[in-house]
């Protein structure tokens, strides 16, 4: 079913039908450019520029008339695009998460996806919530029983979050109770991201909270990026989804990791 009135005229316009073509693409796996023309109600002509300008942002790669979502050790996909990622495995890791957190507690969160879906799971209060991403503000701003303290710094749209050095200094002046993020990619233990500025942002809330946990789904494990931010072994906790092998989980608990796999007969 197309989708009405996403012609090519407004800027407005342009920018909504390229994250509903990256949004399918990102959901789905992959999609065709027929489907995506379908979709969008737009020509074929118009669906491939589309496609060719989130190619150019990193987000989507296309082959042989198939679209399908990218994330490399030198780029990472938009938060918004990124939260409906592997969202039912998230919603597994998050629901772990989500009872361990009592009433009082305060938590930082950075753009990491996984971690606004613990907040959306989270029902108890109050909380207090220190986040650098707009994503997380938006989603807690009219929540009731829940403190929301947001961050300076500098808005960077592709992560929708404020980075950069006065975010670290306002982040080094508080203390929480708990601090939650994920990698973009795990290989032998060491935490990786593509960006400098947002593992400045992680080693900085991980410094000024009690008790780090790191929320993975399997995907995520044996893939780099350009930085490591930290070992598995500095988090109190990992909390990982049903899909992650059996014997990777008993390497990684043997390796001195406190892993909890989301979904086992113990949870």
């Amino acid at each position: 079913m197309a989708v009405k009135g996403r012609g090519r005229g407004s800027a407005g316009a342009l920018r909504e039908r390229r994250m509903t073509i990256a949004e399918r693409v990102v959901k789905n796996g992959s999609a065709s450019v027929d489907e995506l023309v379908e979709l969008t109600g737009v020509s074929a002509m118009t669906v491939y520029r589309d496609i060719e300008a989130l190619e150019d942002a990193g987000v989507l790669v296309r082959h042989r008339g198939q679209v399908t979502a990218v994330a490399t050790g030198l780029n990472e996909i938009a938060a918004s695009i990124r939260v409906n990622q592997n969202a039912e495995l998230k919603q597994q890791v998050a629901r772990v998460v989500a009872d361990r957190i009592r009433p009082g507690s305060s938590i930082m969160v950075d753009d990491s996806t996984t971690a606004l879906w613990v907040l959306r799971q989270l029902d108890v209060v109050p909380i207090t919530v220190v986040t650098n991403s707009m994503l997380v503000a938006r989603e807690l701003e009219r929540r009731s029983g829940v403190r929301l303290f947001v961050t300076g710094g500098e808005y960077q749209a592709w992560a929708e979050a404020m980075l950069g050095q006065n975010t670290t200094d306002v982040i080094a002046g508080i203390r929480a109770d708990y601090c939650l993020m994920s990698a973009s990619g795990i290989s032998d233990l060491q935490c990786f991201h593509p960006y400098e500025d947002c593992v400045q942002v992680k080693r900085a809330m991980m410094a000024s909270s009690a008790e780090s946990i790191l929320l993975l789904d399997h995907t995520k494990l044996n893939r780099r990026a350009l930085h490591t931010f930290a070992s598995m072994t500095d988090f109190d906790q990992v909390i990982v989804d049903a899909l992650t092998p059996s014997d990777l989980i008993a390497d990684l608990r043997e390796r001195g990791v406190n892993v909890t796999q989301a979904g086992a007969v113990n949870e």
